[in-house]
């Protein structure tokens, strides 16, 4: 008969990725050990173990929910049915909001995610193509110049560019907040799409 798991093991495991991801923002996967691990979650090494296999899976865990998290986001949006420019700016709200809680899984995002398996890299990839296409649709749906000029992709990846490190400069304590910043994000980034579009006469 299978054992069943103990009613705290997704809090337990919860507990280790956030600290994991921690290790791993500041110092990077291959400079974290296990041993480190271990002491940054308050668990004995073998416990750790009892959770995860190895520093890969945990590294995997890390990326594949984050990404899970953030595909969560966007179908939320989606379920709302809103017209096109509040849907995008809604997206854009919805990703500021999430990043301002998600600053080391971000970073291990971007700075760890080739360290992983080929398989599991590729779900993690695979996760975030289907974000990126879920903003291209978006900005195509209030700007569908952008697809005349077959920029639809490169313009969400500007916009990515604009969002993704927020948390480098923007202060949780300072006078503005994520959520007074993202209709700025959305605002800017509109308003040169649709000059560039109109300047370029492509719409």
């Amino acid at each position: 008969m299978a054992r069943t798991k103990a009613p705290t093991h997704e809090l337990q495991r919860s507990t280790i990725l956030d600290a994991a991801a921690k290790l791993f923002a500041q110092k990077g996967f291959h400079n974290a050990s296990m041993a480190e691990l271990a002491r940054a979650c308050g668990v004995s090494k073998p416990l750790l173990y009892h959770y995860y296999r190895d520093k890969e899976h945990i590294l995997f865990d890390i990326a594949d929910s984050y990404m899970d998290r953030l595909l969560a986001v966007a179908g939320e949006v989606a379920d709302m049915g809103l017209e096109a420019e509040p849907h995008f700016r809604e997206l854009v709200m919805r990703f500021m909001e999430e990043y301002q809680h998600s600053q080391n899984q971000h970073m291990v995002l971007v700075q760890d995610v080739k360290f992983l398996e080929e398989s599991h890299r590729r779900q993690v990839v695979d996760k975030e193509r289907r974000v990126v296409a879920a903003f291209v649709a978006a900005i195509a749906a209030v700007e569908p110049g952008v697809v005349k000029a077959g920029l639809e992709k490169a313009v969400a990846m500007i916009l990515f560019g604009m969002i993704n490190w927020t948390f480098t400069w923007l202060s949780v304590d300072g006078p503005l907040t994520y959520r007074d910043m993202a209709p700025v994000v959305a605002g800017i980034f509109l308003g040169g799409v649709r000059n560039y579009i109109s300047e370029t006469q492509v719409a």
